[in-house]
């Protein structure tokens, strides 16, 4: 992959994209992780107003230092980059207290949506406040993939820089723009458990394996063209297509017939 011009590329598309809108910069949130530290240095690179936000909630020490690490640096880089950190934690465990008692197995899950939900609310303030646009931060196989991500929450974006591009290629942009090597080692995690728990943990594949997988269903792959780990990889990748075609897709509205008027 040409890094340097796809990075030239998305650089000018966001700088076209902010003027045709009538706005003055990006808003990002910078979990400490890849994909926004990726995403926050195209938009300083843009040299338009970029504010990082840092939006720790119960968050893991290690995320923590990574997100302010970059944000130190991109500052040092770029005088057009600003941040903000508002720690949502006490909001949070203020909603949760609210909450009546669970009687779901799935209320840590529906927690953990709640939290990147309060993230992007957060971001929106912050746009409102400076007439930006919130970047968003997902890749291609998590956006259009597998929709590892929370609908309304970092999936709630104004744009998408990174969108088309895969985790591997993510990772080889990281490198030409100088994100912190802490950043560029660390597992990739979603950072809204409150631990230490990956991406792969949960869905149970790397980035790499579900590049495949993606790829395979383009062609039209079946799931017995495979055995072994491939197998068990496309069938991961196939559900969780399968699943999470809701956050993929338009939201479906329900047309009224004529004669029904």
């Amino acid at each position: 992959m040409n890094t340097e011009g796809v990075i030239n590329h998305i650089v000018n598309w966001m700088k076209s994209y902010a003027a045709q809108s009538g706005t003055k910069g990006f808003v990002v949130g910078v979990s400490g992780g890849i994909d926004s530290a990726v995403t926050s240095s195209l938009c300083a690179l843009t040299g338009l107003p970029t504010l990082c936000v840092e939006m720790p909630i119960h968050q893991a020490e290690s995320q923590v230092t990574r997100a302010q690490e970059h944000i130190a640096q991109l500052r040092r880089r770029f005088p057009n980059v600003e941040e903000q950190r508002l720690d949502l934690t006490g909001i949070f465990d203020a909603f949760v207290s609210a909450l009546p008692e669970p009687d779901s197995d799935m209320h840590d899950h529906s927690l953990v949506n709640t939290r990147a939900r309060f993230r992007m609310t957060t971001l929106y303030y912050f746009a409102g406040l400076r007439s930006a646009l919130v970047a968003g931060t997902g890749n291609k196989v998590e956006d259009f993939g597998v929709g590892f991500y929370t609908k309304y929450g970092d999936g709630g974006v104004d744009l998408s820089p990174i969108a088309d591009l895969v985790k591997t290629e993510v990772f080889a942009l990281a490198k030409d723009l100088g994100v912190p090597e802490a950043i560029q080692v660390a597992p990739p995690t979603d950072g809204l458990w409150g631990d230490d728990r990956t991406d792969e943990d949960q869905i149970g594949a790397s980035y790499p394996e579900l590049e495949w997988a993606m790829a395979e269903a383009d062609k039209g792959a079946k799931i017995d063209d495979f055995e072994g780990r491939k197998r068990e990889v496309y069938e991961i990748y196939t559900r969780l297509n399968r699943s999470n075609k809701h956050k993929m897709e338009p939201i479906p509205v329900c047309e009224i017939p004529d004669e029904l008027r």
